[in-house]
């Protein structure tokens, strides 16, 4: 593990400065899907991070029709009900990025849409949660994520912690915790994908990128909803990133280190460890990112 690369993206962060004339087209239209009855939560907190990240539109799809509705607390949330036809809406939408699985459940529309997002072109597509075990257990998925990264290299990242890598390595989460490195060689091998394997010192790989580990963090991290929160972040940076010179593998080093710098950072402000909640963390993403601009 000591000998792994240490990630230093927060260099890159400049790349996202906006010229006086840039507008919310420039800024990207982000597309999130999940949010099954009972885990609209999760999808709430990736549209977040999302638009405080600087996502130019935040789109969320909500699979949950009691929780598809315009929220007035954050009304700048483009919220919809999933539709029943995933492929059309899809073609529709437009997306610039796309990220699927937070709440996501494991439903037959849950299943369309991952279907659809993985038969959907060129735009960079990010993978957590749900989607992830979805992938594990049907073959036909892993098949479709391949074929995805075969035409379309360097669009796809996956976001694990361990216990969803040991699903789709079809082992345990006291292996992969073992030996982290080999694990995070394996789940590339396996989908041909960028992969974040989240934990303390979170992993990042990719078929033609080396491991590189993220040295900061902190176990204030330790709470639901924090994984949902850098999935919106990756998304955000990476649609900001097609007009401003940032690839999908860039875009995943700086939402991975900038959302464990952020909660290094209100840990050094006495707030949390413990009670350390993903939407102060957003915050403090947000307030780094502009100071590093």
């Amino acid at each position: 593990m000591n000998t792994l690369t240490k990630l230093h993206a927060l260099e890159l962060i400049h790349r996202l400065k906006r010229a006086p004339s840039e507008h919310k087209g420039s800024a990207g239209k982000v597309l999130l899907i999940g949010g099954a009855p009972g885990m609209s939560g999760a999808l709430l907190l990736a549209g977040s991070a999302a638009l405080h990240l600087g996502a130019g539109w935040t789109i969320l799809e909500m699979l949950d029709p009691t929780a598809a509705h315009a929220l007035p607390e954050q009304a700048e949330l483009m919220v919809r009900l999933a539709s029943f036809n995933a492929q059309e809406q899809l073609e529709t939408t437009n997306p610039d990025v796309i990220a699927i699985g937070p709440g996501l459940g494991f439903s037959a529309l849950a299943r369309d849409w991952l279907a659809a997002a993985l038969h959907y072109p060129k735009a960079p597509l990010v993978i957590d949660a749900d989607a992830l075990n979805l992938i594990a257990d049907t073959p036909e998925f892993l098949d479709l994520l391949k074929q995805r990264n075969q035409a379309f290299p360097g669009m796809t990242v996956l976001t694990p912690h361990p216990g969803e890598a040991a699903h789709l390595l079809n082992t345990s989460a006291a292996v992969v915790q073992k030996d982290r490195t080999t694990t995070l060689s394996n789940l590339v091998k396996l989908t041909d994908s960028i992969v974040v394997l989240k934990g303390q010192h979170t992993l990042i790989a990719a078929p033609t990128n080396a491991a590189v580990q993220c040295d900061q963090g902190n176990p204030g991290m330790a709470v639901g909803g924090m994984g949902d929160t850098l999935t919106g972040s990756i998304a955000a940076i990476a649609a900001q990133g097609i007009r401003h010179n940032i690839n999908l593998w860039e875009a995943s080093c700086i939402g991975v280190q900038l959302h464990a710098t952020a909660a290094d950072s209100l840990v050094a402000q006495q707030v949390g460890p413990i009670g350390l909640t993903p939407t102060e963390v957003i915050l403090e993403m947000r307030r780094l990112l502009n100071k590093l601009l």
